[in-house]
């Protein structure tokens, strides 16, 4: 009995849905940070990711405000290409950046380390979002008992007794994820267990590495 109830509480599953508000306001949060980046930077006009963003964004909401409380293959598919256009819209300005810097393209110090600022606090928010997604199969399937083994193994499963009967990881504890990795660039608490939360870790890494090092050097560079 007491291996059972150590066993719901590492691997176990809610019978609540999610609130998608979490999510929803860091989304909104990259979106603002998108519109800070200079036009040359972004891909055409600097509000035409935002509005396409919210116009996938605001219906999902509406319609489903909990994530896990209808289960639809169309929205969980509308969930990913809201973040798969905020990952390409992410990753073309880190290129565009990169490529000004290497090819000799003029712009103030401060005007660079915002930029970079902006980039790299985004690709955080975009990661913890995919992390939130992938894991276990999604926020629906983890409110199902017979979900799939997890994507990530993080503390409260391999020491229940720290967490409540029942936990699973929420929005925040992959936001929390997304953020050490990309300051460590390695994972720190929470370790990817399959190929594709690896792969995505592997890509968060790279990224943060570019912005930090590459972006983040010349801007001081040009400062000093």
């Amino acid at each position: 009995m007491e291996r059972d109830r150590e066993d719901e509480a590492a691997w176990g599953f809610v019978s609540t849905g999610e609130s998608r508000v979490p999510a929803a306001l860091a989304i909104v949060a990259a979106l603002a940070l998108y519109l800070l980046l200079p036009n040359r930077l972004t891909i055409g006009p600097g509000w035409i990711i935002p509005v396409l963003e919210l116009a996938i964004l605001v219906p999902l909401v509406v319609t489903n405000p909990s994530h896990t409380s209808r289960d639809s293959s169309g929205l969980r598919a509308l969930s990913v290409a809201l973040i798969g256009l905020l990952s390409v819209a992410n990753f073309t300005s880190l290129g565009l950046l990169v490529h000004r810097l290497l090819h000799g393209g003029k712009a103030g110090g401060r005007q660079l380390i915002y930029s970079a600022i902006a980039i790299w606090v985004t690709n955080v928010i975009v990661f913890g979002l995919w992390y939130w997604e992938l894991d276990r199969g999604g926020p629906l399937a983890r409110t199902r008992p017979d979900h799939r083994r997890p994507d990530f193994l993080f503390p409260q499963m391999t020491t229940p007794a720290a967490a409540d009967g029942r936990w699973v990881p929420s929005f925040l504890d992959y936001l929390y994820v997304a953020f050490t990795n990309a300051t460590a660039f390695s994972p720190t608490d929470a370790m990817p267990l399959t190929p594709a939360a690896k792969a995505l870790m592997v890509a968060q890494s790279a990224a943060s590495v570019l912005v930090i090092v590459v972006v983040g050097a010349r801007a001081v560079n040009i400062l000093s």
